[in-house]
């Protein structure tokens, strides 16, 4: 039996191609630069801006997050087990080993490391921890971890993957099989479905959407009342909103927000995965071909391209430095909003 990994599926390439049943011998590549699709991404963006790579030869670079109590850059390399941190005129290095799962890992397992991350107002790591299954809190300082769930209903989540931190402390994150070596067939999979949640600042987890099958990145708009979710499913690679009441949870069900279907269909290297919500309200979504600038209302503005998947993105440096975490890669370019 072939089994398709997540960096295969997000990747793009021709064993995905075959295995989606996609008559192709190659995935098709974006070419690296910036596209225009509607001339209101010119506020956003310049489309002769350079995309400099700042460091490279990961296994597969994720979840980047600014901090500016150091102005340096973290992000994870999942399977390898590690957060970096870069910072300007020091490079990477290895700040964080393992980010993840401690001690033996399981055959079980296929991703060991930390994913998305993120920075409470207290600038404390808020990690998405994929191999230990759970979501955690370490401290920079003495990169000390507390987990602060990993169950629901009793049951071990699957493989936390991306987070994003809401109103009153709130962290809502997703729960998709990828770092379980046989996804949904996996035997140390405990729940029966991959979910989105939230967890609240006493510990309760609050189940928000159920009916996805590979809920992956996550945001939310400035004001906190949009939630939006990124699906890599091959069936339906959109991203979905939820409107938020006050109360932080759903009034109602999700809806298609953004369709990639037509990218997917093209061939384009990769799937949705994660994003960042401009304070303008503008989406920058990773998704088939790069990361996609996405207007307030959904409608796709242009697209940033490495060659490569892109995972995820974060903003930094002066606010108006946009870092991408592709494939083997990290890379940054400017931007015109102040975020």
């Amino acid at each position: 039996m072939t089994t398709v990994t997540r960096r295969s599926v997000l990747a793009g390439g021709s064993a995905l191609l075959l295995a989606s049943g996609r008559a192709s011998a190659a995935a098709a590549v974006a070419p690296a630069g910036i596209t225009r699709f509607d001339p209101e991404l010119d506020q956003v963006i310049d489309v002769a801006a350079p995309i400099e790579t700042i460091a490279t030869g990961y296994r597969w670079t994720e979840g980047p997050v600014w901090i500016v109590q150091g102005g340096y850059l973290l992000f994870s390399d999942v399977p390898a087990n590690t957060v970096h941190r870069w910072k300007r005129r020091e490079g990477a290095r290895p700040f964080l080993h393992p980010s993840g799962l401690s001690g033996a890992i399981p055959a079980g397992i296929r991703e060991a490391g930390a994913n998305g991350l993120a920075i409470d107002p207290r600038g404390k790591l808020i990690m998405a921890d994929s191999g230990t299954r759970a979501i955690a809190r370490v401290d920079l300082a003495t990169r000390a971890k507390t987990i602060l769930a990993d169950r629901f209903d009793g049951k071990r989540f699957n493989s936390c993957n991306d987070v994003v931190l809401g109103r009153g402390g709130a962290i809502y994150f997703t729960d998709p099989p990828y770092g379980l070596a046989e996804g949904d067939a996996s035997p140390l999979k405990e729940l029966d479905f991959n979910g989105v949640f939230r967890l609240r600042p006493n510990g309760t987890v609050d189940l928000i959407d159920r009916s996805l099958r590979r809920p992956n990145g996550i945001g939310l708009s400035p004001k906190g009342d949009r939630l939006y979710v990124a699906c890599s499913d091959e069936a339906a690679p959109e991203i979905r909103v939820y409107d938020l009441g006050t109360d932080g949870l759903p009034r109602g069900a999700g809806r298609r927000f953004v369709d990639f279907t037509p990218e997917f269909r093209r061939g384009l290297p990769g799937l949705p995965d994660g994003m960042k919500v401009a304070r303008t309200g503008h989406l920058f979504a990773s998704a088939p071909g790069g990361l996609y600038v996405i207007a307030p209302d959904g409608r796709k503005l242009g697209l940033i391209a490495t060659g490569k998947a892109i995972s995820n993105c974060a903003f930094g440096e002066d606010r108006r430095t946009l870092f991408l975490t592709s494939s083997d890669s990290v890379a940054r370019v400017r931007l015109k909003l102040d975020n």
